[in-house]
């Protein structure tokens, strides 16, 4: 018997998703009966205890004796249990400083650990994740804070609502004014935009039509790599050389700055990425946008403005434009920044119950019978040692 234990979040805010929702434990009991889940005890969650209890899920204080361990945030330290295999988003791929001293106790716990964002489909597509909802969440969020900077019209925050079925009522009877909205990426997030954008009727246009154009009626743009990014020589895009060489490439986003009013951020960025527009953009005349949600939320990335991210319950900034400094929101020489790293919170019972279905779809039955390219490809530490793969973590783990 394989038992499955669904750890208590320990990472300070508390996080409230979870990897598998009473309904699929049970699914899981009836359809696998060589693996039983068992939650650690938990008030925060965004499942109650009693739900899980419900659907015949054992709950208990501590789950040591469970031989995989399955989170979503990052595990503190003095709750890493010994010798555990432990599935989570871990935030250690990319050398992240603030999780050197839990990967160090990884590797002295003789931990496996494996993370749910390695965790790839033969085509390199990730398998897992909440990006669709942080969508989602991100661009109701970017609309309502351009609806509170203009007053043109209101909308209730996502927060408290039970859930996307219940905050999709809140758009019945809402007129939009003629903004326009440009929303970057392709991927999970980009979606969760688009679903937002359908279902308030803001109407796509193609990218030349976007610039050249006034709309009497709100629109959006969807702009992906290839109206991104051109290569410095040839001009052209090409995906998987821009993703090995970046720097080789120049954004063209410049232009949007001066027809669009909101920005929907949602593309994958890395540091040797060039970013969508830079500070002295900012500060030019024609710079019109006036709210920005950067979804994918990273510190100073491709929206350089992105001074970090605040909670859920702040949601907002302002950037002046000029001194580049965080204010108040909604002031008249800011720009209003929407920077939230943990979106899909908002819609906890939703994302957890999307993520679940993919976990069990793709990744539980290769997880439980081993000897598993995707399973092995997404292993960064197995018994305590650094794997192949993610060699280049060694002196990561040996900084101090």
């Amino acid at each position: 018997m394989i038992r499955i234990g669904l750890i208590k979040e320990g990472k300070i805010p508390a996080d409230n998703r979870v990897a598998l929702t009473p309904a699929q434990c049970k699914w899981i009991h009836k359809n696998a009966p060589g693996i039983r889940v068992v939650l650690q005890s938990c008030t925060h969650r965004c499942f109650s205890d009693k739900e899980y209890a419900m659907a015949g899920v054992e709950i208990k204080q501590n789950v040591d004796d469970c031989d995989i361990l399955l989170g979503i945030k990052e595990v503190p330290v003095n709750q890493l249990i010994a010798g555990k295999t432990y599935l989570f988003f871990s935030h250690t791929r990319k050398k992240q400083p603030h999780n050197r001293e839990m990967f160090r106790a990884i590797l002295d716990k003789k931990i496996t650990l494996i993370d749910y964002e390695c965790l790839e489909h033969e085509d390199g597509q990730r398998i897992l994740g909440f990006g669709f909802f942080a969508g989602i969440v991100g661009a109701h969020n970017g609309i309502m804070v351009y609806g509170n900077r203009t007053g043109a019209y209101h909308l209730d925050r996502v927060i408290g609502k039970k859930d996307f079925r219940q905050l999709i009522h809140t758009y019945f009877g809402l007129k939009l004014p003629d903004i326009k909205v440009a929303v970057t990426g392709s991927g999970r997030v980009a979606h969760g935009v688009l679903e937002i954008m359908n279902l308030l009727g803001i109407i796509e246009v193609d990218p030349d039509e976007y610039l050249e154009r006034a709309f009497s009626y709100p629109v959006f743009t969807q702009l992906k790599g290839a109206d991104l990014y051109a290569h410095k020589l040839t001009g052209r895009y090409n995906r998987e050389d821009f993703h090995y060489n970046p720097g080789n490439y120049n954004c063209k986003f410049h232009p949007y700055t001066r027809v669009t009013d909101i920005l929907m951020n949602g593309i994958y960025w890395d540091k040797d990425m060039p970013r969508l527009f830079e500070w002295e953009h900012l500060a030019e005349k024609d710079f019109c946008i006036k709210t920005i949600a950067d979804i994918t939320d990273d510190k100073e990335g491709s929206v350089p403005c992105n001074l970090g991210d605040v909670s859920i319950e702040q949601l907002v900034y302002g950037v002046d434009k000029t001194t580049r400094q965080k204010t108040a929101p909604y002031l008249e020489n800011s720009v209003d920044m929407m920077a939230v790293g943990n979106l899909p919170n908002e819609l906890p019972r939703d994302a957890s119950r999307y993520f679940g279905e993919q976990l069990i779809k793709y990744v539980l039955e290769d997880l439980i019978k081993g000897d598993s390219a995707v399973i092995d490809k997404a292993t960064i530490v197995k018994e305590g040692k650094i794997t192949p793969a993610f060699g280049y973590l060694s002196d990561y783990a040996l900084q101090a």
